[in-house]
């Protein structure tokens, strides 16, 4: 074994021989899993008027970015190269306005009976979300920010339960 391969046999997603390879989950205990991750849009104040109210030209910014980022959650096998397909069993998203900071509030639930865990489809809801915000709000504001992606809470697992001690 070469020195870069006895790096790589700590982490789980490389073979015996250094190559990536999806993590076998067969033998695992099916279990009740849920995570929460959440993301925050940075507007202006002419943006976020246009957001509460109704005015953007391609619609419902948040009906929008509810559905995109549900349709997220159940593609995100399909973005993240090492994610194992995960039967979903719900999917919640809620978006709030946050007036004295103009910002879009995200946070995105999602649930399963499986043998791995939902952190990553948690996330990519999170972010699909907040990506279709800026898509439906670029044409009347350019530098909008997305930040704080970050995951808030995990259930379920051999690894436990995990709150985010941020600041929220």
């Amino acid at each position: 074994m070469n020195e870069k391969q006895a790096v790589q046999a700590d982490f789980t997603h490389f073979n015996g021989e250094g190559r990536a390879r999806m993590v076998n989950v067969g033998e695992k205990d099916e279990t009740q899993r849920t995570a929460t991750a959440a993301a925050t849009v940075q507007v202006s104040p002419e943006t976020f008027a246009l957001i509460r109210t109704g005015g953007m030209k391609k619609g419902d910014v948040l009906t929008v970015a509810q559905i995109a980022g549900i349709m997220g959650a159940k593609r995100t096998p399909d973005l993240i190269p090492m994610c194992h397909p995960v039967l979903l069993t719900g999917t919640d998203l809620s978006l709030s306005l946050e007036e004295e900071t103009h910002t879009a509030e995200i946070r995105a639930t999602v649930s399963c009976c499986g043998k791995t865990g939902v952190e990553m489809e948690a996330l990519t809801a999170a972010t699909v979300a907040a990506l279709t915000v800026y898509d439906m709000c670029k044409a009347v504001q350019r530098d909008i920010a997305i930040t704080d992606i970050r995951l808030l809470s995990k259930r379920g697992g051999v690894h436990g339960d995990y709150t985010w001690k941020g600041e929220d």
